[in-house]
């Protein structure tokens, strides 16, 4: 089963391409560039490098978010323009469950993060359980603080993984003390292979009717509501 994977949700851009459980090829940038005009290059370019032809794929798989608000609509776009044209599945998978796979062989919790601004971040929890990652809190938009009180309580080591963990490192300290651990540098870079992976496993979604998980309104939709409800 060939399964094409594309991550634009964050600064990293990656796309994936396996067949079965072999890792055909993967490609990673950490660059503040447009993913708009750097995507579909990488597609095409990886395609060409496996010797594989768009009509051979069984599946497209697409990080859905949370992430950047224009990042994750490039993704999905070019995913289901993909899925619909050769018509073959689409599945999505959370940015940051994908993120997450990399602590499988932590013994505890496992958070990946992004910074949300303003002291808030997007993350959830989860855990490796017979060898398969399951989601034991779904992702979420809260204040740093809050979310290493809520993590406390568990009792639990807990591995945060993302290239936004330093911005909260101290926070999160504050609250969790000898609970917390930090995934090595080179982990905090989700790679499109290990979203591949989790996407073969992902139900099929409609492809018209899929939608990103934003999980925050953007601030001018939240605006713009704000005013409405005043008026």
């Amino acid at each position: 089963m060939k399964v094409l994977a594309i991550d634009t949700s964050n600064e990293v851009l990656g796309v994936s391409l396996i067949d079965g459980k072999k890792v055909l090829a993967e490609y990673m940038t950490n660059l503040k560039k447009n993913h708009s005009i750097r995507v579909m290059p990488a597609i095409q370019q990886i395609m060409k490098d496996c010797s594989v032809e768009p009509s051979e794929l069984d599946k497209i798989v697409v990080a859905k978010g949370p992430g950047s608000y224009t990042g994750i609509r490039i993704g999905v776009t070019i995913a289901k323009t993909m899925a619909w044209s050769l018509k073959i599945p689409l599945a999505g998978v959370s940015s940051l469950k994908f993120m997450a796979a990399a602590g499988r062989y932590f013994n505890g919790y496992i958070s990946p993060l992004f910074d949300a601004r303003r002291g808030r971040i997007y993350t959830g929890l989860y855990r490796y359980q017979d060898g398969r990652i399951e989601t034991v809190i779904d992702d979420c938009n809260v204040p740093a603080a809050d979310w290493g009180e809520r993590l406390r309580k568990y009792g639990r080591p807990v591995l945060f993984i993302g290239q936004d963990v330093a911005l909260h490192e101290d926070t999160l300290k504050d609250q969790l003390q000898h609970q917390m651990f930090v995934a090595d540098w080179t982990l905090h870079i989700p790679r499109p292979g290990e979203l591949a992976k989790l996407g073969i496993e992902q139900p099929a979604e409609e492809v018209h009717t899929f939608v990103p998980n934003y999980i925050r309104l953007v601030e001018a939709e939240a605006k713009w509501l704000e005013k409405h409800k005043r008026d």
